[in-house]
């Protein structure tokens, strides 16, 4: 026991001290990027309607705030974010799974999920508006449409490439097609299925800032095109800032954890920090 914790202790040690380094240097870019932005504004010499500096940007930031409009355009957005997500994945996974077991199914269907892969959820969204108006239901339509293949493909590329001796091996056990699936399958393809999520994530990030620009009357991308439109430059870089922080929390607060709890735990993926 007590040689466990001395092994153990010096691996979060250094854990820490990557993460800690890691924030420091990345707060040290940020400074330096505000710093050279406001140097540059009285050299360039331009408007705040052209070239707004980080000072019109807090100020735009409080004047948002309080009148509610941030805060409330925030909600909206995450909302419809996470439902677009959420659907889209589960509806991609079931789908990927159901298709990759069925090998004619699979080679009958690819090409046309390649070609609707293809036509991205801003040629769609037109046709949503047409056919449900604007509102929250077009937008949730493009998130999911945006999410649903890269799951579908992933998921269907993980169950297709699952190990056959495995298969073999545990059905020679005498396992059920549900245990098959259950214990060989499905963790085979999971390393898959994450990169599917992490790209329908990023894919459905811009589809919602321009799904809400055509779409919507509130959320962080009508924000960004009021911005324009009003000539208030400064709300356009809130509205950026505000997307690029969301990812970033996204990515840290429920991509990394799902990625720690499944891919990690079982040994398919090797995180960043224990490369370093």
């Amino acid at each position: 026991m007590t040689r466990q914790i001395m092994t153990t202790h010096p691996a979060r040690s250094h854990r820490m001290r990557w993460r800690v380094s890691r924030t420091i240097k990345g707060l040290a870019g940020v400074l330096l990027l505000l710093t050279a932005w406001q140097i540059s504004v009285p050299l360039i010499g331009l408007g705040s309607y052209f070239y707004p500096s980080p000072a019109d940007v807090v100020a735009a930031v409080a004047d948002l705030v309080r009148k509610g409009i941030l805060p409330a355009y925030l909600a909206d957005s995450l909302g419809r974010y996470l439902a677009g997500l959420t659907a889209g994945s589960l509806l991609g996974i079931a789908f990927g799974v159901l298709i990759g077991l069925n090998r004619t199914l699979s080679l009958a269907l690819s090409p046309l999920f390649k070609f609707l892969f293809a036509i991205v959820e801003v040629a769609w969204i037109p046709i949503f508006v047409v056919w449900f108006g604007y509102g929250v239901k077009t937008i949730l339509l493009a998130l999911i449409y945006v999410v649903f293949f890269p799951l579908l493909y992933n998921t269907l590329l993980g169950v297709r490439t699952a190990p056959q001796v495995l298969v073999n091996a545990v059905r020679s056990l005498g396992a059920s097609r549900l245990d098959v699936v259950r214990l060989v399958i499905l963790p085979s393809a999971l390393p898959t299925i994450i990169t599917g999520l992490r790209v329908g994530a990023g894919f459905a990030f811009r589809g919602l800032v321009f799904a809400e620009i055509v779409a919507a009357k509130t959320g962080i991308g009508y924000l960004i095109f009021e911005g324009t439109q009003t000539q208030q430059t400064a709300r356009t870089i809130v509205g950026m800032i505000v997307m690029g922080l969301l990812w970033l929390a996204m990515d840290q607060f429920y991509l990394r954890p799902i990625e720690r709890a499944t891919v990690q735990r079982w040994g398919l993926l090797i995180d960043a920090e224990q490369r370093t």
